[in-house]
């Protein structure tokens, strides 16, 4: 298979969070920071952070917590991450009620060198929680514990697949989030609808089970967030797979405010 690096430009992962930093620093709701570096052989990397303070809502702000680049090969969710900020920005009141915890590459040297692995040759999507020494992973499991999220969200894209699914790991609140957000990718890319996808029974589109070691919260946590993992087809157009990620992203934080509003009434 040709890597996403040798077939397309793709941009150091700093090129492409650039923009945003630039834009935060003329946006009061968006700040962006580097939470650590690390070292690869004789070179550092940058894991960077965007947090976005969505317009008060009357309640205390809602906790989510976006991942993209977790496979430095799957960069359509980073750039749609770049997007949906971009766009927050300049209608701030779509994140009315939120706090959004955005980690646009959580995989810098797997992105820059268009592999799904890191420089270390780890695939960081079966480290968490397992006592990694990956810094990557040690990073963002203190960040996943500091901020308690509320909500996760990450973003893959698959080569093998025939359309849009997403792990909804049994959850009834995690389906019911990820049901409207295929339902609105749909209109930019077909779903995959196959009995078996990824190695795992589905339903329209959606997966109960899932593979250990993912980006998740921390084991301790409780009560549990909700936790959506959404997959583009990496082979369908790049601009099509960002343009329904986006898509999927502005239903999630839709949706959920719309079940927090109900379940205050129950």
């Amino acid at each position: 298979m040709v890597s996403f690096a040798q077939s397309t430009e793709l941009p150091d992962s700093r090129v492409l969070l650039g923009p945003l930093f630039a834009l935060a620093e003329r946006t009061r709701e968006l700040k962006g920071r580097v939470v650590g570096k690390f070292g690869h052989g004789d070179s550092e990397t940058e894991l960077t952070r965007f947090h976005f303070a969505g317009p008060d809502a009357g309640h205390d702000p809602i906790r989510i917590g976006l991942f993209a680049g977790v496979h430095g090969d799957e960069p359509a969710g980073c750039t749609a991450l770049v997007e949906f900020l971009t766009a927050l920005a300049a209608e701030p009141q779509r994140a009315a009620g939120y706090d959004l915890w955005v980690y646009p590459v959580v995989n810098p040297t797997g992105y820059g060198a268009g592999t799904r692995e890191t420089r270390a040759g780890k695939d960081l999507n079966r480290e968490f929680w397992r006592n990694s020494a990956e810094p990557e992973v040690r990073l963002l499991e203190a960040e996943l514990r500091a901020h308690r999220f509320d909500g996760i969200v990450t973003m893959h894209a698959d080569d093998t697949c025939e359309g849009l699914y997403g792990y909804s790991h049994g959850r009834t609140l995690d389906e019911m989030l990820l049901a409207p957000a295929l339902s609105a990718a749909e209109r930019v890319l077909p779903r995959d609808r196959r009995a078996m996808i990824d190695g795992f029974n589905a339903r329209d589109g959606v997966i109960s089970d899932c593979f250990q070691g993912i980006l998740s919260c921390p084991p301790e946590q409780n009560p549990r967030p909700f936790n959506l993992i959404f997959e583009t087809p990496a082979r369908a157009p790049f601009k099509d797979q960002v343009a329904a990620t986006v898509a999927a992203l502005d239903t999630i934080i839709a949706s959920y405010r719309a079940f927090i509003a109900h379940a205050q009434y129950l």
